[in-house]
């Protein structure tokens, strides 16, 4: 057998082999048994539900933005019940310092030294509730988490746990006493989510729900962490064509250089479309990613990375629309 034929050889049984690892469904199975035991309260929208379960296999964090009311902290609440994680929440105000976030050293008069005490960040999935009423200064405390999962204060480092995850929930830019996140921030969010008010059934439906108790109450762990874990290494094994990755950055180059928009996506933009769009094939049960699952993505992934012009902000086009317009004029792979 040639060496051609053997490295043609090879690339089959890697795909066949990918394969078999998608049909034992532990993918599947693990995305179904988290999506139905947070539906149980979670009513009526199963796609945002989805989509954060996308973003905790994909090592993400997600930010929440609507009006309160919505269901934006239960949800939080009810992903780290059931990974059996631990769940640290930060309610944000104008007050708060970066200390408040990190945590700070304090002089022991028995040691006679430094001793760290650590803040509510710290943790397996942090909720950091309102981060739009903190200032600027204690938002930026979570730069460095986010992006390396650690935190520095005074000079020393202490690493985060291997499993992080931020969800960030935030009222509606215009509301009082808020300030916007700086573009830098923004950037270090996998995907922008907004719950949306239920309908008339799903809305009848809660309220049924909790005639007698929270079904919060009756949330049982159903994964753990080690789970998780493992589930975001074997989605890394999904195949990404050379076809979809030009696709990728043609979606993200074309954020760059529209009209209507200033500033657009980065890099980072790119690697959570090429994350999320494996992670979406092997929930549906395929080895390979289809452009599809790129067009289903990107509006959550791109829409708050870039900034339109002020006359597009004037407007009420809002920047999903505008990521899912731009979408529609680029060619799909072998369309």
């Amino acid at each position: 057998m040639s060496r051609r034929r053997q490295a043609g050889q090879f690339k089959i049984t890697w795909r066949l082999t990918n394969k078999e690892i998608m049909d034992k469904g532990s993918i599947k199975n693990f995305r179904k048994k988290l999506y139905e035991n947070i539906s149980k309260v979670i009513l009526g929208k199963p796609d945002v539900i989805d989509l954060l379960i996308m973003a905790a296999v994909c090592k993400g964090h997600v930010l929440i933005e609507d009006v309160p009311g919505t269901g934006k902290t239960m949800l939080a609440k009810c992903l780290a019940r059931s990974l059996d994680a631990e769940f640290k929440r930060i309610q944000f105000t104008p007050d708060m310092l970066p200390s408040d976030v990190t945590g700070l050293s304090i002089f022991n008069q028995s040691t006679r030294e430094f001793e760290f005490r650590p803040g509510p960040l710290i943790a397996n999935i942090v909720l950091a509730d309102e981060i739009n009423r903190a200032t600027p200064k204690t938002q930026s405390a979570l730069l460095e988490a986010m992006e390396e999962k650690q935190i520095t204060v005074d000079g020393v480092t202490h690493f985060l746990p291997k499993f992080f995850m931020v969800i960030a929930t935030q009222n509606p830019i215009d509301y009082e006493g808020t300030f916007s996140l700086p573009e830098a921030q923004l950037d270090r969010f996998m995907m922008r989510l907004k719950i949306g008010y239920p309908d008339e059934n799903a809305e009848i439906a809660i309220l049924a729900s909790q005639k007698l108790n929270h079904p919060i109450e009756d949330i049982k762990t159903i994964a753990g962490i080690d789970e998780l874990i493992s589930i975001q290494e074997e989605i890394k094994t999904v195949h990404v064509s050379d076809m979809i990755e030009k696709y990728i950055i043609s979606i993200v180059k074309n954020t760059r250089e529209n009209e209507e928009i200033y500033l657009g996506a980065s890099p980072r933009g790119s690697l959570a479309l090429y994350r999320l769009g494996q992670c979406r094939a092997a929930f549906l049960e395929r080895d390979y990613v289809i452009p599809d699952d790129v067009k289903y993505i990107a509006p959550y992934v791109l829409a708050h990375r870039i900034i339109p012009v002020p006359s597009t902000r004037l407007t009420d086009f809002e920047p999903q629309d505008l990521i899912e317009e731009l979408i529609s004029r680029i060619a799909v792979p072998g369309g």
